[in-house]
């Protein structure tokens, strides 16, 4: 079915409705017209990174994990079994009468946000903190959610329009202040991108962007999704956004107006009940009916392309035992294989799948599930923790687990036991031969609005870059007692494990929150069985860097495009087992060309990058500016010649009004496994090829 025939189809539709009939398909819980023949419909669904919150689905890594496979290739089929899963669930639940939230084809994803600062709790939803690679890895997902079928496989919606990333506890009353160079360099751009590669859905955030509400903004909304992008599909309010315009922004005064601004500037679909009082604007002459004609039109383009008004709906062949099934699972395992950032290996890994000494695996995520599945998350038929992994694959070996703290708080043991287990861990490790701390958060600790502040996080933000404080004190006691420590860190974001530990560890592997695989990629990452290739999707700070305010929308001092001072670990960075050799680069004005050969002793996937430096230009720039990425697969010995197809667009200099241009300086690409700052270098002993461009 085409744009046009749905179109005409939800316009034959709507055209039959009442004025009170087409308010009430506006809330996301749509109810039905049984006299048109027309069932409800709950909009709200989600699936970030596997249908959430409905029953059994494929849980893979999360969406901040998918990003440090730097492919997009994967992230696509990822979004394409997420989109089959959501299908075989829905024409079960149609058939039995089950039109429940969460139950629906729409998936509020993909959160295209740029995670612009290391304490934003909700940066594990997001693609990390590069423009080119949230709006790249977002295009794909979209494009594997959406399907290239006659109708949509599901829906898909770039959130949160735009300029949001915390602090969640003021998310409901904030106003985000950017500048129109950052606004068109940073926060617009995977908007812009994904808009124009055919979104269906575009959700607001819950902020103000320069004095405005999101949901009811008339510049972002009106002049540039609507105008300059001709978006032509439906806008979502965040999830009680529109009552935040009168009850936290203060924007309007009563809940008819909230109503009335977020309609009038192009917010179609209300999560919430703010819409509800829409009647009342109507009444009022707030609204006029033409209006709410265009919003239901909309949303009822969507409903028509999703092939819910068929005869035969599409894709009601899927069954339901295509949930997370044997195939589904397998390329959850090699997502997460994928997804493993090893930050450092003193040759101490790998061990070989044969290895038998004692193995201790010590920390809070040592058996945790919940540090497999970060938020929004469905239920996998399987988990497997770290620890499961471990036993899984080193069959030979003596192992012991102990959790050894709690994620942040410290206390002395109870009549109920199961709060101080230091001295359980540290006995632990000092018995073994080897011993995995798996440390770091869950999304009770980082993530959305969670509710509470202690001396680690303030509703989901964190304060500190540091571990908290009891994970501190017992990685520390480890490494006093066991010389061979390999950490595994789970969380979504940068945390620094502090001088004594990062030092003493052997080998230190970023895992994020891998998904329901998790722990068996682990555990074949330790043994060798496949090579490590995830590159950082974010910088990782030094735990006392000084960052600018949490406050501060401007991005000076912030990623690894305008970071002051040196990383700890940069952007793209990350270790293989095996080596790759770069030579021959060469540039036609579109398309860059460069030979890579494996040069080491192991098949391995280089996560081949270029970026683009500019000097001598007329506006501020990037230190570096990400522009292509290519995962490439070698078998020991093997040469291949890869080309990336440079887009123009990210090769500009953004004016202080907001303008791309051609830079008058001079533009270099540089090419190779990582960024081509002089942190990476160093670690990595080489560095890019160059190429001038002008």
């Amino acid at each position: 079915m085409t744009k046009e025939q749905a179109r005409a189809k939800a316009k034959a539709l709507v055209a039959q409705m009442t004025a009170e009939e087409k308010m009430s398909q506006l809330l996301y819980n749509s109810p039905a017209i049984e006299r048109l023949g027309i069932q409800e419909y709950n909009w709200w669904n989600e699936g970030a990174h596997g249908v959430a919150r409905a029953g059994t689905a494929t849980v893979f890594p999360h969406t901040i994990a998918m990003a440090a496979t730097f492919d997009p290739e994967l992230v696509n089929k990822i979004a394409d079994v997420i989109s089959t899963e959501g299908r075989a669930k829905y024409n079960k639940h149609v058939k039995f009468g089950d039109y429940d939230i969460f139950k629906g084809l729409t998936f509020w994803a993909p959160n295209i946000n740029i995670f612009r600062d290391p304490r934003w709790g909700r940066g594990q939803e997001t693609f990390g903190e590069c423009p080119y690679l949230t709006a790249t890895l977002g295009t794909s997902f979209i494009k594997g959610i959406q399907g290239d079928g006659e109708f949509l496989k599901a829906s898909a919606c770039s959130k949160h329009y735009a300029v949001h990333s915390g602090p969640e506890a003021d998310r409901h009353g904030f106003d985000a202040i950017a500048n129109p160079h950052d606004l068109f360099e940073t926060y617009l751009p995977a908007f812009e991108k994904t808009v124009k590669a055919g979104v269906t859905g575009v959700m607001g955030a819950y902020n103000r962007t320069n004095g405005e509400p999101c949901c009811a903004h008339s510049y972002l909304l009106g002049e540039i999704l609507r105008k300059q992008w001709e978006f032509d599909g439906y806008v979502v309010s965040d999830c009680g956004a529109i009552k935040d315009i009168y009850s936290d922004h203060h924007f309007v005064e009563t809940k008819a107006e909230a109503a009335a601004v977020a309609l009038k500037n192009s917010c179609d679909l209300n999560c919430g009940e703010t819409y509800s009082a829409l009647i009342d604007a109507y009444e009022q002459d707030l609204i006029t009916e033409e209006e709410i004609t265009v919003a239901a039109e909309r949303i009822y383009t969507i409903r028509a392309l999703l092939g819910e008004f068929e005869d035969v709906r599409p894709y009601s062949d899927i069954g339901f035992d295509k949930l997370d099934c044997k195939e589904h699972k397998e390329l959850n395992l090699k997502a997460s294989e994928q997804c493993l950032v090893m930050l450092k290996n003193e040759g101490f890994l790998p061990l070989g799948k044969d290895y038998s000494g004692k193995i201790a695996v010590v920390g809070p995520n040592a058996l945790s599930v919940t540090a497999l599945e970060g938020n929004y998350n469905g239920y996998a038929s399987e988990n497997l923790t770290v620890a499961d992994g471990i036993r899984r694959v080193f069959t030979e070996s003596h192992i012991m687990v102990e959790k050894g703290s709690n994620y942040c708080d410290e206390f002395t043991n109870h009549w109920s036991g199961f709060q101080n287990m230091i001295s359980d861990g540290v006995a632990a490790a000092s018995e073994a031969d080897i011993t995995v701390l798996a440390l770091g958060l869950d999304c009770s600790i980082e993530g959305e609005d969670t509710g509470f502040d202690n001396d680690y996080t303030a509703c989901g933000d964190k304060k500190s870059l540091y571990l908290p404080k009891t994970q501190q004190k017992l990685a520390e006691r480890v490494c006093d007692v066991c010389d061979n420590v390999v950490v595994v860190l789970m969380c979504g974001s940068s945390i620094d494990l502090g001088d004594k530990v990062r030092n003493h560890a052997k080998a230190i592997i970023h895992a994020w929150y891998p998904g329901a695989m998790g722990g068996l990629a682990v555990a074949n990452v330790l043994a060798g069985k496949v090579s490590p290739c995830g590159r950082l999707p974010v910088t990782i700070y030094k735990g006392d860097h000084d960052l600018p305010s949490f406050l501060d929308y401007s991005m000076l001092g912030k990623t690894y495009r305008y970071i002051e001072g040196e990383a700890l670990y940069p952007f793209g960075y990350g270790l293989s087992y095996t080596s790759f050799a770069y030579e021959n680069a060469s540039f036609d004005g579109k398309t860059l060309t460069v030979e890579i050969t494996n040069t080491g002793k192991m098949k391995g996937i280089e996560k081949a990058q270029v970026y683009a430096s500019f000097t001598d230009s007329r506006t501020v720039t990037p230190h570096f500016q990400l522009c292509g990425i290519k995962a490439v697969e070698l078998n020991c010995g093997e040469k291949a010649t890869v080309s990336f197809d440079i887009d123009n667009y990210w090769i500009k200099a953004v004016t202080d009004d907001g303008s791309r241009v051609d830079p008058d300086g001079k533009i270099s690409l540089y090419v190779g496994g990582h960024q081509p700052d002089g942190v990476s270098n160093a670690l990595l002993g080489n560095e890019c090829l160059k190429i001038d461009v002008q």
